[in-house]
């Protein structure tokens, strides 16, 4: 089951159909747990629904909830980390942290920071060398139960991050810092560790990278981030946790103006946006 997001309301996604809701409060229509159960119930009370396309620019599948994200998790991220910030003297730190107990934690967006499906990402005016980071990002319920699957496009200045690592939060929290999207999965079982990541980026139509990679090759468990993130937070709407990348671009890469960024995950479908100044 997909819940996609639309000025209109929700529209929900289930067995090939398309099931349009009236959502004024979207922090309460997602925090729920057993949130597979209860749209299930909602489904099979609403009028038949219809096989009509979703629009082509969606809102991000989100209320009010903060986005955080998780850091080193795989181990090209820990290699990326460790050759952009020798420099500056912090490579061992990705190195520590990559095999330590306590995974790296950190805020990443708020709404507004953040656009969904067709929206516009930004790369900040101070930096130099820029890079989309796609990931499995998980909605999680004020409860502390993962109740569903997105994908987040977490822009990152590898430039200011690398000239130190304390520079973290800028090179990750700005405006436009954040995608999110299509839509939230919902599924009855936790996702497969089988599903593929994918990234494409475009430049003027033509591809100018490519990879792609399992979720199976992160080395923390989902409930092992959760766990730390609630361990001294409280979400009362619940919140979003991207799951780290293990697909980083060469060095030599730096994303431009007009790029295309596409991120394509198994069940969820595939996030575009376009970056911007």
């Amino acid at each position: 089951m997909q819940i996609y997001k639309t000025p209109e309301g929700a529209i929900i996604k289930h067995n090939e159909t398309f099931y349009h809701k009236k959502v004024e409060d979207w922090d309460a229509f997602l925090n729920r747990k057993n949130l597979y159960e209860a749209l299930l119930k909602e489904v099979r009370t609403m009028q038949s629904g219809s096989n009509k396309s979703l629009p082509n620019v969606l809102q991000a599948p989100m209320g009010t909830q903060e986005i955080w994200a998780s850091g080193v998790t795989y181990m090209r991220s820990r290699e990326a980390r460790m050759e952009e910030s020798k420099k500056a003297g912090g490579g061992s730190f990705y190195d520590r942290v990559y095999d330590a107990d306590r995974p790296e934690l950190f805020f990443k967006a708020t709404a507004q920071r953040t656009v969904g499906h067709g929206g516009t990402v930004r790369i900040r005016k101070d930096s130099g060398w820029d890079v989309p980071e796609p990931e499995l990002t998980l909605f999680i319920s004020s409860e502390g139960s993962i109740e569903g699957y997105t994908i987040g496009n977490d822009m990152s200045s590898r430039s200011i991050e690398g000239e130190n690592p304390l520079y973290l939060p800028q090179a990750k929290t700005y405006e436009g810092c954040a995608g999110l999207g299509p839509c939230i999965y919902v599924p009855e079982e936790p996702i497969s560790p089988d599903t593929k990541i994918q990234l494409e980026i475009l430049r003027d139509g033509k591809e100018v990278f490519s990879d792609s990679i399992a979720i199976s090759q992160m080395k923390r468990k989902h409930n092992e981030l959760v766990a730390f993130l609630f361990r001294e937070c409280k979400f009362p709407k619940g919140c979003f946790l991207m799951t780290g990348t293990g697909i980083i671009p060469p060095d030599d890469f730096t994303l431009k103006v007009g790029d295309e960024v596409r991120i394509t995950i198994d069940r969820i479908g595939t996030l575009v946006n376009v970056v911007g100044s």
